[in-house]
């Protein structure tokens, strides 16, 4: 019989301020990362200059050319903003983004619950992530995507951090809404922001993840975990937690995978890589900048979430 083996995507942690403001070429980048080793990109609505032909076509045409596959993209609205009418918005963002995921070949669509803003109640947060939930997945099961909720510190674009981010409102959002069209898009170094134990989390979400991200995670020197969890405001990720390289910070990957590979997961696994490559000599020439995550890439018998879904 048939066993499935793991499919790995790359995600491009390190250079996402770069993308996002447009000053490194995201289709070169995709032709680069084809040098990794993986399958497939896991794309960032923010990497595109316009969701048009002329914005997304040539992603499309370097997917295809170098026979790379989408495994999800990945979007962040914010359902919980204050004002009725950003609400509104955020969920007509979420829908073009839906239609995007299908341009560019995929079923998995991430999403998130919104900012914790200061003054946001737990109970106004709920609600009003799960009103955005709900309309968001009823065009989602027209278009046969999955909405993957991830378990998250803070949007790269933010200034707070996650209202999900608690482990009990996060499965308490799951609990409300319960459909096939609102998977789990797992994050092990999040949980572990979040305080709370990331394979712990993992065996009581496992029946609905349906995509995994593999990042690690460092602290800087003198800050504490305490101190990324408050709503400090400021714009992006805080300096004080730090992406690093995969199998180097503090996540378990043996019992992690060890749970996917029994439970026979289906799902992409998204290599976030979070090393800084820019202080390698070769800036734009990928292969040469890659070898860490190429290691990792290079067993991926050891990546235990099997193929896509579906």
């Amino acid at each position: 019989m048939a066993v499935s083996r793991p499919r790995v995507s790359v995600f491009p942690k390190c250079y996402f301020d770069l993308l996002c403001r447009g000053e490194m070429d995201y289709v070169q980048w995709i032709r680069s990362a084809a040098a990794l080793g993986g399958e497939g990109i896991e794309h960032y609505d923010g990497f595109f200059r316009s969701f048009d032909a002329a914005g997304v076509d040539p992603v499309v045409e370097a997917m295809t050319e170098t026979g790379q596959a989408t495994s999800m993209l990945c979007f962040s609205p914010d359902f919980t903003h204050d004002d009725a009418d950003e609400r509104a918005r955020q969920i007509e963002r979420q829908r073009r983004a839906i239609d995007l995921a299908v341009t560019l070949g995929t079923r998995y669509c991430r999403t998130l619950s919104g900012q914790k803003r200061p003054g946001l109640t737990r109970h106004e947060g709920m609600a009003r992530t799960v009103e955005g939930l709900r309309r968001s997945i009823e065009y989602a099961e027209r278009r046969d995507v999955v909405l993957c909720l991830e378990n998250h510190y803070k949007d790269g674009t933010w200034r707070y951090p996650e209202f999900a981010q608690p482990e009990a409102i996060f499965l308490e959002i799951l609990d409300r809404v319960d459909s096939p069209y609102l998977g789990v898009q797992y994050d092990p170094s999040n949980a572990l922001v979040g305080g709370y134990d990331p394979v712990r989390f993992l065996t009581r979400v496992l029946p609905r993840v349906v995509t995994v991200h593999a990042s690690d995670r460092y602290v800087a020197e003198g800050a504490t975990l305490d101190e990324l969890r408050q709503a400090d405001g400021t714009l992006g990720y805080s300096d004080k937690l730090k992406h690093g390289e995969i199998g180097k910070g503090v996540i378990d990957y043996d019992a992690i995978f060890r749970i996917l590979s029994d439970a026979k997961c289906a799902g992409w696994i998204s290599v976030e890589d979070g090393m800084d490559w820019t202080r390698y000599n070769a800036p734009s020439s990928f292969s040469n900048e890659s070898e860490p995550t190429i290691t990792l890439l290079d067993h991926p018998e050891t990546l235990m979430a099997s193929s896509r879904i579906g």
